[in-house]
């Protein structure tokens, strides 16, 4: 029982967790705007950057807070982590070659507005943690409290949403569009994803507040941040998926079933008054997204 524990914590921790749901959304995505999965290496790449973007901060870890089990766990596994990422960024390059070693050629008929697709989601999460240099290390949209969630959620959707179709058009060599129902995908995951980084600023209120992190819960306060900001956009994201799925004329079982992950969104955001340990927070809200892809992805293969 101990051993599973570990590995639990190892799982969620170590921030595996969230490549798995980077792939998992990454094939929902694919499936919902009716695009063919690419091959394994494309989603062995997702995996690899997700966790070693995320574990970046936490690397060099340092705590006499021995309250933030997250931060003991990373002090204790100091080495593990770091060869993890080693090991991971290798797997990352090994993958990312693979991937354009017969395709690099496409690469030349790619256009400007797909270059600018391409690159923006990247460059905001380089400014998510900031340049290290004395030019731009103001620039660190971590550290703008109301911006934060926000900011994760457009990185998120754009990688779990664009990605993939801007991936197999480039590989395939045919053009690729923005859509109207690609946007709409889009804006729903960023919807989606953004209550959840609310949720975690939530979390972390008394270290914000003492950091002068003008959070939304440090700014408005919990009831206020709940009823007023996380559930319109709760809101707001499924009203933007029921617009997507008349106009797609979605059977009523899709429609249902893609609901459940929003329903859950607003229990898991009334839940938020009582406070919560690390580990619910990263399995049960960071879980929604499993959740969300796998009733999405279900949708798809089980209603023709």
């Amino acid at each position: 029982m101990q051993a599973f524990h570990s590995f639990i914590r190892s799982v969620f921790f170590g921030n595996y967790f969230y490549g798995i749901c980077a792939i998992a959304l990454s094939i929902e995505a694919a499936l919902q705007q009716y695009v063919p999965l690419n091959e394994l290496n494309y989603y062995i790449f997702i995996f690899c950057g997700t966790v070693i973007f995320y574990t970046k901060a936490y690397v060099s870890e340092t705590t006499n807070d021995f309250k933030n089990k997250r931060s003991v766990w990373y002090v204790l596994h100091k080495k593990f982590v770091q060869q993890s990422q080693w090991i991971l960024s290798i797997i990352f390059l090994i993958s990312a070659f693979i991937l354009l070693k017969d395709k690099w050629d496409h690469i030349f008929y790619v256009t400007i507005a797909q270059w600018i697709v391409i690159l923006i989601f990247p460059m905001v999460a380089i400014l998510y943690y900031g340049i290290n240099t004395p030019l731009l290390s103001k620039y660190n949209l971590r550290n703008t409290g109301w911006l934060k969630p926000f900011v994760i959620g457009f990185v998120w959707a754009g990688c779990v949403t664009v990605y993939p179709v801007m991936y197999y058009s480039i590989a395939t060599d045919t053009i690729y569009q923005i859509t109207f129902f690609g946007f709409l995908l889009f804006t729903k995951n960023f919807m989606f994803i953004s209550v959840l980084g609310i949720m975690f600023d939530i979390k972390d209120y008394a270290a914000d507040h003492n950091r002068e992190l003008k959070t939304f819960v440090v700014r408005v306060g919990l009831r206020k941040t709940i009823f007023f900001i996380m559930l319109p956009l709760c809101i707001m994201g499924l009203g933007t998926f029921m617009i997507y799925a008349i106009s797609r004329n979605f059977p009523l079982f899709r429609i249902l079933i893609n609901t459940i992950p929003f329903i859950l969104l607003i229990i898991v955001a009334y839940s938020m008054y009582r406070r919560k340990t690390i580990l619910y927070y990263l399995a049960i809200i960071d879980g929604l997204m499993l959740v969300k892809a796998i009733c999405g992805s279900m949708g798809i293969l089980l209603i023709k």
